[in-house]
């Protein structure tokens, strides 16, 4: 039976509070009544002998010492729950649990990553979260993720010793993608940048690592990108190129696997960018947490030697699997 971690019933509803704002909110989310909200609040407070919320507006506040408490108590939440997780884990990887945190971009890039490690460890429950590029550090540093897959450049020797473990799997190179409606289909000759800044482009939004990507050469080579679809799916930005006129920049590897796409190297290429596997430098490590580490090692450098897989059709939209559960807002799309 797996065990749960036992938490001051206190130090809860003061971190509800603190989200909702409300001890009516806050009662209605624990499913307690609103007066014994209320003593252990105050019990708790009588204990510190510090206020600890702003009771005086039409909002529920935490004072200053309430900021400092809730951070700690925050702390000690994640400390007790991976107690909990450490005890419940079996070494011999027959169960357990893993939280994964990447983009849309090492989604694709991975994701056959993932069914290796399933493949090996069918009895560890593997949750994957979809999150900008900023994210993924701060949710690997908070405890919130066990591993996050970024796509960057190596991050810095300072930023390593703020907290994380860096393991660089591989570096991609960049093409522009069109596919067969498009006029530059099967071209073999290179564009330049100023072909490319006439091409009308579907492009991730700026909060996304390859359109920042993207954004930067075009700066760095004094051109303006055509911007035709903006959007929050790598899978909508796939599809319109399969099966339309427009263009989008991509990494090789993908172009490369994806049925109905075609790639354009740009000259100057654009900047390689590192595939980076990134984890907690201290604190916990679970069983699952080492192995996948371990197996993602091998895979990066098998890999190398290995020839390509299959090319691969995407599904449509309307046969997407929505089921996976993911970190951010619904596709988004925008149309110039």
């Amino acid at each position: 039976m797996k065990r749960r971690f036992i938490f001051p019933r206190s130090l809860q509803y003061l971190i509800a509070i603190a989200e909702y704002g409300s001890y009516t909110r806050a009662a209605e989310a624990l499913y307690v009544s609103q007066p014994t909200l209320s003593q252990q609040i105050k019990l708790l407070e009588e204990s510190l002998q510090m206020p600890l919320l702003d009771r005086s507006g039409r909002t529920v506040r935490l004072t200053d010492a309430g900021e400092i408490y809730l951070l700690h108590a925050r702390r000690a939440w994640v400390e007790l729950d991976e107690g909990s997780r450490a005890i419940n884990d079996v070494q011999d990887l027959s169960r357990g649990t893993l939280r994964l945190g990447w983009n849309p971009i090492t989604d694709h890039l991975t994701c056959c990553l993932l069914r290796n490690f399933n493949t090996r460890y069918p009895g560890i429950t593997l949750s994957t979260f979809e999150m900008p590029q900023d994210g993924i550090r701060e949710a690997v540093i908070e405890g919130r993720i066990d591993i996050g897959i970024a796509f960057s450049k190596p991050f810095s020797t300072e930023a390593q010793s703020s907290g994380i473990n860096t393991c660089t799997l591989f570096e991609e190179t960049f093409c522009l993608a069109v596919g067969n409606a498009h006029a530059r289909a099967r071209q073999q000759e290179k564009i330049s940048a100023q072909e490319l800044g006439q091409e009308s482009l579907a492009l991730l939004n700026t909060n996304f690592a390859l359109r920042q990507h993207v954004d930067q050469y075009c700066l760095e080579q004094g051109i303006t990108p055509r911007i035709s679809v903006e959007t929050n799916s790598l899978n909508v930005i796939i599809e319109l190129i399969q099966f339309g006129p427009l263009a989008t920049v991509l990494p090789s590897s993908i172009v490369n696997t994806q049925c109905g796409l075609y790639s354009i190297i740009p000259s100057p290429e654009f900047p390689h960018k590192a595939i980076t596997l990134i984890s907690r430098k201290e604190g916990y490590k679970s069983p699952a947490c080492l192995a996948f580490t371990e197996l993602a090692s091998e895979w990066s450098v098998r890999r190398l030697v290995e020839p390509p897989g299959q090319r691969l059709k995407l599904c449509t939209l309307e046969e997407e699997d929505d089921s996976s559960p993911k970190i951010g807002n619904k596709n988004s799309t925008r149309v110039a």
